[in-house]
């Protein structure tokens, strides 16, 4: 479904990923597994098209998504793929389901259908109580929780997590790593999140290791 052929990146004289080649299958939950530094940011920000290759291609279902123009890029980022970071992104002054409903108002839903399917995602990843709170009135589990319903309001085929639970204790990172399984399993939704945590490999489908800009065989 996505697929990485050959990529290359350099901040001037720094390789930062070299010959990296990788694949996520329709469904698969993937873990990218390195230490901080090792590529996993830059590699996830490339196969969601948020930044360029210095060579090599992205592809998408077989099309090059990386020779897209912006506009292309931006719409297919907004239908196909959700993107969770460790740091969630919350606008401040917006609630929960606001924050939620934003990018389904920009596919083009209207207003008060966004902010059903928003509800609707919300109580699923276990907010029925917080719909209406500002981030800052939520635990840091609960902001990523947000963050993740955000990610999953267009339906996306794939959804790109880096280190979403570097800012979590370990009560948190279970909870939000047993969310992400549970999520797979029901909506058939890949995932491919890129971390140090130890914990995560042991239930991923597949677990692919980066060092130093390379996939280790």
């Amino acid at each position: 479904m996505l697929r990485a052929e050959n990529i290359n990146k350099k901040y001037g004289d720094l390789t930062v990923l070299e010959n990296v080649n990788l694949e996520v299958k329709k469904g698969e939950l993937i873990c990218l597994l390195g230490h901080s530094g090792a590529g996993k940011s830059t590699l996830l920000h490339i196969l969601g098209t948020l930044d360029e290759p210095n060579s090599g291609h992205i592809y998408f279902f077989d099309q090059k998504v990386n020779l897209w123009n912006e506009n292309q890029k931006s719409k297919f980022r907004n239908e196909n793929i959700g993107f969770v970071f460790q740091f969630h992104h919350l606008l401040e002054e917006f609630q929960a389901i606001e924050n939620v409903a934003i990018p389904a108002m920009v596919k083009g839903l209207k207003p008060k259908q966004a902010m059903e399917e928003a509800e609707k995602i919300l109580i699923r990843v276990g907010l029925k109580e917080r719909l209406y709170h500002l981030p800052s009135q939520l635990s840091g589990g609960e902001q990523q929780r947000v963050a993740v319903a955000r990610a999953l309001i267009n339906k996306p085929e794939i959804i790109l997590a880096d280190e979403p639970t570097g800012n979590l204790d370990a009560y948190h990172t279970d909870e939000l790593f047993q969310l992400f399984l549970e999520l797979n399993q029901e909506y058939q939704i890949a995932f491919l999140i890129a971390t140090h945590n130890l914990k995560l490999p042991e239930l991923a489908h597949k677990t692919i290791r980066i060092e130093k800009g390379r996939i280790l065989a």
